[in-house]
């Protein structure tokens, strides 16, 4: 495939807001689980919850997009000078020629859950002041985005479960490689809602304790909350150093199982080998694997299968949740960025909360930061159904 030029890029979740507040946490190896306090949720469980999203006030010429997805989604575009750099886009391409390509789960889930707790009690009418259309509905993030930017060009929101904002990539690639765009804003947004903690809870996928991916005890996940952004564009003939690309996509639908994967990890092996062909490189070059690992036993356990068919034991690897939360429909957004502060530092985060790993997956568990060089990240996301994605991220190091 064509390479795509991440010009920028920005995360905002638990761990902080912006890049540099997400690599210290990272490094710092610490996780911003906390005890679950979110509105009146009754649940023993831990959740990685994004400071000041409520403080956040839209402009207000977009007061009918007000819900926390979108907060969120703001919050997230004015770090690290992402608004900046999608305006000086604009001004170099047009604001038709600059793509919307997001990724949610819940989207504003919470203002509706909100709303009905203000029915009218004699006909059981929602407020007035409701408007689904610009906040719970799945595309409301993608439409915020776009008339936060003035921009015309194409938008479109996937909500492919935990894969959603990794498939993004995907879309914006093929509308560049189609000639209908010259940039685009990827990446996911997804906020707590009572609807996910109880939902996930339902299926007893809920931790009581902070998730721990690959622990052989693990015993669910904890939920989170992110927005994530990368601005793409096609790669120039001049770059800054170290610039970050993405070099291969991998999609694969097994839909073995509405809520569990293919248990040989089959969709997951698969979306990985078409990322690496790809990209046109072998496992052997890939130096660091941000994996999935939503710390639910079947799913390290297929991931885990799947790793180790395609890259064996010695390529290292962890995953992110355990310090972030799953950030299910931001969750793909949230680890390419943090694959692209890999490449950046030469650094592999460790997976925390970790008292024992399962030795029924044979794969190279990072249980401490690593510093070594990175040249190229594979990162995992896959969602119920079997939406599996892979993204493989690379530097180019000048002379």
């Amino acid at each position: 495939m064509n390479p795509l030029y991440l010009s920028s890029y920005t995360a905002t979740s638990a761990l902080g807001h912006g890049l540099a507040q997400t690599q210290d946490a990272l490094k710092q190896s610490r996780s911003h689980l906390v005890p679950c306090a979110f509105d009146d949720v009754d649940l023993n469980t831990f959740i990685g919850k994004v400071k000041g999203v409520e403080e956040v006030s839209l402009p207000v010429h977009l007061s009918r997009f007000n819900c926390r997805n979108n907060q969120l989604a703001q919050l997230g575009l004015t770090q690290d000078g992402f608004e900046d750099a999608v305006r000086a886009a604009i001004a170099r391409y047009g604001n038709q020629r600059v793509g919307v390509f997001l990724g949610t789960s819940t989207a504003g889930i919470l203002q509706t859950e909100l709303a009905y707790r203000r029915r009218d009690a004699t006909s059981g009418a929602l407020p007035p002041d409701f408007i689904y259309g610009t906040t719970h509905n799945t595309y409301s993030v993608a439409d915020f985005t776009r008339s936060y930017f003035d921009l015309e060009g194409p938008a479109v929101v996937i909500s492919s479960a935990c894969s959603s904002s990794a498939k993004v990539f995907s879309t914006a690639r093929r509308m560049l490689d189609a000639g209908l765009i010259d940039a685009a804003i990827v990446g996911g947004v997804d906020t707590l809602c009572l609807t996910t903690l109880y939902g996930f809870n339902s299926l007893q996928l809920i931790s009581e304790q902070v998730c721990r991916p690959f622990d052989v005890n693990r015993n669910g996940i904890s939920i989170g909350e992110a927005a994530a952004f990368a601005l793409v564009e096609r790669v120039p003939t001049d770059m800054n150093a170290d610039a970050i690309l993405l070099l291969g996509i991998g999609e694969s639908s097994d839909a073995y199982h509405m809520s569990s994967p293919h248990p040989e990890g089959l969709g997951a092996s698969m979306a990985m080998q078409f990322a690496l062909d790809a990209a046109g490189l072998k496992p052997s070059d890939i130096d660091y694997i941000n994996l999935h690992g939503t710390a639910t036993q079947s799913n390290d356990a297929a991931e885990g299968k799947a790793v180790h068919q395609i890259f064996g034991s010695n390529t290292p690897c962890s995953s992110t949740k355990g310090a972030t939360g799953h950030t299910l429909g931001a969750a793909g957004g949230l680890e390419a960025v943090i694959s692209a502060l890999a490449l950046q530092n030469n650094f592999m985060p460790a997976g925390l909360n970790v008292n024992q790993l399962d030795p029924a997956t044979p794969i190279q568990y990072l249980l401490k930061n690593q510093s070594a060089p990175v040249q190229y990240v594979l990162s995992n996301s896959f969602g119920f159904g079997g939406t599996n994605c892979s993204l493989i991220f690379g530097k180019v190091t000048k002379a």
